[in-house]
């Protein structure tokens, strides 16, 4: 039993095979960006912080070994990486074939990217005291109800016996390994297999970071949560522009509006556009519509708003930071703009690959827009690290 031994040899097994199908991210799970590193460095991050050094296995797919072999030299440096199987249960089985003369083995899903290390630890120490599997769990909130098919209610469940389980899930090796070599059916919790061999497993408090990344929500979650509060920056811009006296388009929000009075300027006069630029480079601290795109250089003679919002958008993304939105007030007797506005917001957002409001307003009849001279627009913007 594990909690006669003197000292104990701690195995984790590190699970970054999946697909990641549901998180739709283009590349397997544990191997999609999360705040400037991957999930499975996250992942290896939390193992490198455990009071004791475990050894530490990857199981990762076959493509991917040497990324992944890549990634724990950086973060841990040591360890071992192999390639999983068709289902987690093979991935494990494939890990659990390396755990050499380890005590206790625990199994960790990668996606649990921001599990703190002292689960670990917590983990670790209830299977040494024991000598039986060890998972964390924490209590369901939520009123369950059990359904049959079409949805009807059968009946409540009692959430006072309900645990959400977590990883790691930790067990003496000797028992996880003759389990999974008799396992008589494929399953998706490493306890139920330790269960099905007659084995007991208890529930430890586990922790609300342990969360798992299946959804881009869960991704974007965890992503909120490493930001450190510093990361963001807000900029305002400003921009006018008087009716043109000749016949010239409307150009505003990237939109041109036929059968209306142009503006005047020395490119296509889009105050919307303009407001945008200016708020943008102001929160990233790289200049200002003036000087980076002056009226004196004549490659911006004429041009249209997306020019200028495509430039602002790369020299925000190029100092180190990534838009997240934008609202802009746009102030005028004319063009009539809510007949056009989710159109007019759904281009300048692809455009900037972030999400745009955009609001208009009148003076009542006070000052240069009340009396139809022009049109004006304040922009703010939101970009973080």
């Amino acid at each position: 039993m594990c909690g006669t031994l003197g000292v104990v040899k701690v195995a984790v097994i590190v699970v970054a095979a999946g697909s990641g199908t549901r998180l739709a991210a283009g590349a397997p799970k544990a191997f999609v960006p999360l705040a400037g590193s991957t999930i499975l460095e996250h992942a290896l991050h939390s193992v490198a912080g455990m009071r004791d050094e475990p050894h530490v296995i990857v199981v990762a797919p076959a493509e991917l070994v040497d990324d992944a072999r890549g990634m724990l030299s950086r973060v841990i440096g040591r360890g071992e990486v192999v390639a999983g199987g068709a289902t987690r249960q093979a991935s494990v089985a494939a890990g659990l074939a390396l755990v050499g003369d380890a005590d206790i083995v625990l199994v960790h899903d990668a996606a649990r990217a921001l599990t703190p290390s002292a689960l670990f630890d917590r983990v670790v120490d209830a299977v040494a005291a024991s000598g039986a599997g060890a998972i964390p769990g924490l209590p369901v909130s939520d009123t369950i109800k059990r359904t049959a098919d079409g949805g009807a209610i059968v009946e409540t469940v009692d959430r006072s016996e309900l645990s959400a389980v977590q990883t790691p899930q930790g067990f003496p090796a000797a028992e996880l390994i003759a389990a999974y070599a008799s396992a008589a059916r494929d399953v998706t919790d490493d306890a139920q297999l330790m269960a099905d061999a007659g084995h007991p497993v208890a529930v430890v408090e586990g922790d609300p970071l342990a969360f798992k990344v299946t959804t881009l929500w869960d991704l974007r979650r965890a992503e909120e949560l490493l930001r450190p509060a510093s990361a963001t920056r807000i900029g305002v811009g400003t921009d006018t522009h008087a009716f043109a006296q000749a016949d010239a388009p409307l150009w505003l929000a990237c939109l041109e509006w036929p059968g209306e009075r142009g503006l005047a300027g020395h490119s296509d006069g889009d105050p919307v556009a303009h407001a945008i630029v200016d708020a943008l480079l102001a929160a990233a601290g790289v200049g200002d519509i003036g000087t980076v795109f002056g009226t004196s250089d004549p490659r911006f003679a004429g041009a249209h708003g997306e020019v200028f919002l495509a430039e602002a958008r790369r020299l925000v993304e190029h100092a180190g930071w990534r838009i997240e939105n934008v609202s802009v007030q746009l102030i005028g007797n004319r063009p009539r703009f809510a007949p056009r506005k989710a159109e007019a917001e759904a281009r300048v957002s692809g455009l900037l690959g972030a999400p745009v409001a955009i609001t208009a307003t009148t003076t009542d009849g006070l000052g240069f827009t009340g009396r139809g001279e022009g049109v004006a627009a304040i922009a703010t913007a939101l970009i973080a690290r």
